[in-house]
């Protein structure tokens, strides 16, 4: 069973990561302004879902 818990951390901890370098970062520090408006709606898009399933 721990081992279980251990790999669902990780698959949690890659998802976080995947999530923040490929749509956080780009929102945040791109200098091209419709990469950075791409990446807000997907942010948001991501945030509505989070939210609608709580």
């Amino acid at each position: 069973m721990r081992w279980l818990t251990s790999h669902a951390i990780m698959l949690l901890a890659l998802m976080f990561t995947a999530l923040f370098t490929g749509v956080v970062l780009p929102a945040v520090w791109s200098s091209c302004p419709a990469r950075r408006r791409a990446a807000a709606a997907v942010l948001r898009e991501i945030l509505m879902t989070v939210r609608q399933r709580r």
